[in-house]
């Protein structure tokens, strides 16, 4: 799946769960608490995409996630795209065929996906603030890139990168003062890995989830969809289908989630 479809995925299955709280667990949250996770959770959902580099050097290529902060990121997705190809290289099993590349593997498993968001909760709480608003900043990049991609791609990375400043300190300073909304802001980072997962698991290349559990001799079995029904990645069904579900199931959770503070304010019963 595409890095746009996985932000939006990310930011609907918030918006829908956050609805689904409110509805029947009683679990009422501001309007600013569940945009910033909304946001983050898509930014998280661009999260394991930060294995696939580009030309580093020249600004070019790579995926949506590693062009957010120019040739900062690229770098940083050269170093992880390295770092998950050596990972597998050393635990992959006779079964597992040789790669040159690290792309879906070491951060498209599920222990990727708890590492980012216990670790996320972990720096928050260890360190406070400036922790927060990194962690705000880096999320909202990622969103801003993958939510308004074409408007990205024309503003560039330096006025992202300034929105993205600005908007975590922003977001910060308005989130619950009780820990400042720690196990929410890294709940929402993991819920978007796992966003991720289950993304690319629906395409044809599948993804490992089973790891590190070996199955016949292979450490890193790809998991997806029989090719009979399997997306194939910026095919129409993906970029017009699956955009336009996300897309009304965000406007319509938001709606849900908005409506009742609406009629408060103007003292309308239904």
């Amino acid at each position: 799946m595409m890095g746009p479809q996985h932000a939006l995925s990310g930011a609907a299955t918030w918006l829908a769960g956050s609805w689904v709280a409110a509805q029947f667990f009683d679990y009422p949250q501001s309007a600013t608490t569940i945009a910033v996770g909304a946001a983050v959770c898509a930014g998280g959902a661009l999260l394991p995409d930060l294995d696939m580099s580009g030309k580093v050097t020249k600004g070019q290529g790579g995926s949506t996630v590693s062009r957010s902060f120019g040739v900062a990121s690229l770098f940083v997705a050269e170093v992880i795209e390295k770092i998950s190809v050596g990972v597998y290289t050393a635990t992959k099993l006779s079964k597992d065929p040789d790669r040159h590349n690290g792309h879906r593997t070491l951060t498209h498993t599920l222990p990727f996906a708890a590492l980012m968001g216990f670790g996320s909760i972990w720096l928050c709480t260890r360190y406070g603030r400036w922790a927060v608003i990194g962690i705000l900043f880096f999320m909202f990049g990622f969103a801003l890139r993958g939510l308004f991609d074409k408007w990205a791609d024309r503003a560039g990375w330096v006025i992202v990168t300034i929105t993205s400043g600005a908007a975590a300190y922003f977001a910060f300073n308005f989130l619950p003062s009780e820990n400042r909304g720690y196990p929410m802001i890294g709940l929402a980072v993991g819920v978007g890995c796992i966003v991720h997962l289950m993304g690319d698991i629906v395409t044809r290349a599948g993804v490992p989830i089973l790891w590190p559990i070996p199955t016949g001799r292979r450490m890193w079995r790809m998991i997806g969809l029989p090719d009979t029904f399997a997306i194939e990645a910026g095919s129409k069904v993906e970029t017009t289908v699956l955009r336009t579900v996300f897309t009304v199931v965000s406007l319509v959770a938001g709606a849900g989630l908005l409506a009742p503070a609406l009629l408060k304010r103007f003292d309308i019963e239904i």
